[in-house]
Formats: structure tokens, sequence, C-alpha cells
């Protein structure tokens, strides 16, 4: 729900000719929104004030999504001046009954932001976005109408490099103050963004709870259907050695052998128990050397880039070396992958993990699934991911966790194959 950033259409370090030229049908969208504006704000103001009417519930119906979609408008143009995307910040009204949606529209500060931003977009909005307009307006008015003008050509000639020079410095940054207006009164409010930041978090909390009692439930069942028998055995066969060893010796031989063996066998599937709890690769080498043996032991080639001054915290560590784990399992058994790329690196606040491969494709984020169970593992720790999977392939799995790193050391580039 916050403001995300973007590639700035018009960032304030640019000058030139060019740049300025490409802010002249940015200024001239803004001024043709202005255009529905008018009609759309006297619907709404007569709208609600005849809702007990069902004229007004009329008004309303037309005035509001109406009014949505010129602010959606306004909020893109916005986005692209200023570099970030900006969304909205409506309350949701899907799937509600007709009353219900009126007294939400009315509950909703957004829509009233709205309303309040169509009266700028008319006035103050229209005369900023006029200074990228109006000043070549007018100068190609006077070069270009010479004969009717007769000798108030001339003079108007004298008014060219004052229009000129109005419209090369005001004009952008009257226009990015303008951007800045409509990203304070469309896009979201801080209280908004906490709010919603609140709800992800005790969501995430939530599911990591559960993810992490059924871990407990299923190292119960491992350790009670596996080394928790076999240590029983082992404990039965060793009485009826102890028994057997001074009546029958060769009997209480092969007893102790057998039991040998039952050791073998439970320390096996006690070394399993524990790897699933923590990668024996993770906790000796670290996050590169854990998803380095992860590629070695798949049957198709795997390569690793890392740029890693330094150890992610082990939990955070734990939760990318898993996140790796299905990725890479996913391009093995339903992609069909025969190539992939992992690439790990940090940027000073945030630990990024990208994951591409050649497969076929048409992977997503399906509730239960898989890549869900990796997006829950990263939003408890704040992250983020992103899958590009188009029809046909390739797909690129990116990830994102919030995190500082260890005590800096140099972590080679490695590539593993």
């Amino acid at each position: 729900m916050g403001i995300v950033e973007t590639l700035p259409l018009w960032p304030v370090d640019r000058t030139g000719i060019e740049a300025r030229l490409r802010l002249v049908p940015v200024a001239a969208a803004q001024m043709a929104l202005a255009v529905p504006a008018i009609p759309l704000l006297v619907l709404t103001v007569v709208g609600w004030a005849t809702a007990p009417l069902a004229v007004g519930l009329l008004l309303l119906a037309v005035a509001v999504p109406g009014t949505r979609l010129v602010t959606d408008g306004h909020r893109a143009l916005a986005g692209r001046l200023l570099g970030q995307e900006i969304p909205p910040a409506y309350q949701p009204t899907t799937g509600r009954p007709v009353l219900s949606i009126v007294f939400t529209w009315l509950r909703d500060p957004a829509r009233w932001r709205d309303l309040g931003h169509l009266a700028f977009s008319i006035t103050g909005g229209l005369v900023m976005s006029g200074l990228m307009i109006l000043p070549l307006a007018a100068v190609l008015t006077y070069l270009t109408m010479p004969f009717w003008l007769g000798s108030a050509w001339t003079l108007l000639l004298l008014l060219v490099p004052a229009w000129l020079a109005v419209w090369w410095v005001a004009g952008p940054p009257v226009l990015a103050a303008r951007a800045r207006v409509d990203r304070a009164l469309l896009g979201p409010r801080t209280s908004d963004v906490l709010r919603e930041r609140v709800v992800e978090v005790t969501t995430s909390r939530a599911e990591t709870m559960d993810h992490s009692t059924a871990e407990l439930h299923r190292l119960e069942r491992d350790l009670h259907d596996g080394p928790q028998a076999q240590l029983a055995s082992l404990g039965m066969s060793i009485g009826l050695a102890e028994q057997l060893l001074t009546k029958d010796p060769e009997q209480a031989a092969r007893l102790l052998a057998e039991a040998r063996l039952v050791t073998v066998t439970a320390l096996d599937d006690l070394r399993s128990v524990v790897r699933g709890i923590h990668p024996p690769a993770l906790a000796d080498r670290g996050l590169v050397g854990g998803v380095e043996a992860l590629g070695v032991q798949l049957a198709v080639p795997v390569t690793v880039a890392a740029d890693l001054p330094g150890r992610p915290p082990a939990p955070v560590e734990a939760a990318a070396y898993f996140a790796v784990a299905e990725c890479l399992a996913n391009a093995v058994k339903h992609a069909r992958a025969t190539r992939v790329t992992v690439a790990l690196s940090h940027d000073g606040s945030a630990l990024h993990l990208v994951v591409r491969d050649d497969g076929r494709g048409g992977a997503g984020v399906v509730p239960g699934g898989g890549l869900d169970g990796v997006s829950r593992r990263l939003r408890a720790f704040d992250g983020s991911m992103e899958v590009a999977s188009p029809g046909g392939g390739p797909t690129t799995v990116r990830m994102e966790i919030p995190c500082a790193l260890s005590s800096p050391r140099t972590t080679p580039f490695s590539e593993r194959g």
C-alpha cells in the first residue's frame, strides 16, 4: 500500500530542452483531465446533497467511479514525474450491497480527498500545469500571426524571450510541485500505510507460528517413527544379548551385530532430521556454501554468483537457504529446466536473492503451493518475493529480505556448475 519507487520521467537534476519538451504532453494530459473534473465535481456535490433520494444515489453511482478514473490518471502522471508508484488508498467495497458501498464512500477519507483534488485540478492545478503549455502557445501564436496583428506583432515579438524564460525556468519545478500536491492529496496517508503494515505483520506472525507448529509436529513424527523406534529396538536387542551372553555367546554376538546396524541406521535418520532443521553445509559454510551444496545435488547445472561481504543473521540465512532450495526444486521438478542461475547480493540494507531457470515457465504463487510457502517464510522477516514466469519461460524469482550482515569479510565471486 506504500509508495513504490520507479523510474522518474523528469528527475530534478535533469536539464535541457529534451527534458522540458517531454513535460509538455504530461502537462497537457493534466489539463485535459481538468475537463471532466468540472462536471464530476458538480455531480458529486449534488449527489451527496440528494443522497437520501434515489436520484442522489444514481448521481453518485456515476460521479464516484468517474472521479476514480480521473484521479487514477493524475496518480499515474504524478508517479511518472516523481519516480514513485502512487497507489490509491480507498476502503474496499467489493462484494458489498449498494447501501453499504455508499456508506463506505461517505466514511472513506480518500474519497473526500478525491473531491478536494477535483477542485484543485480545475483551479491552482490548472494554472501550474499551464506554465508548461501557455508560454509555448503564446510564442507560437505570435510567430504564426504576423499579418492580421499588424504593428502590434512587432511589440508582441518583444515578449517572446520573456515567455520562453518563464517556460524554461518556472515550468519544470512548478510542474514537479503540482505532482507533489497530487501525491499528497491522492496517495496513501501515513496512518493508512502503518495500518496496512500492522495487518501484514499480524498476518505474517500468525502464519509463522502456524508454520513453526507444523514443523514441530513434523519433527515429532519423524523422531517417533524413525530414531525413537530404532532406539527402542536397539535397547531390546542389547537386553537380550546380555541374557544370552553366558548361555549362548554366538546368538548374543549376532544380536550385538544387529544392534550395531540399527545404531548406524538410527544415526543416519537423526542426521536427516537435523538436516531438515539446519543443514550442515549452511552452518559450516554459510549461505553461499549452502546454496552451492544444493546446486551440486541437482541433476541440472546450477551457477551461483555471490557478492556478500558478510553473513546474514542465522534466522534470515536459514529462511533464504530454504527459499532458494524450494525454487531450485521447482525448477527441476516442474519447470523441466536445463540450467539454473542463483545470484546472491546485499545492497547495505537488504539481502537480494534471484533464481532464474530456462524452463517452460508458467510458475505462480498458488495458495498452499511451494512458492506460497516461500512468500510466507519471507514475510515473517519483512521480506518480499516477485515471480516473473511467462508461458514458455524463462522463470525469474526475485526475493528480498531486509537485514544487516555480520562483520565484513570478503566473499569471492563463486561459480559452481
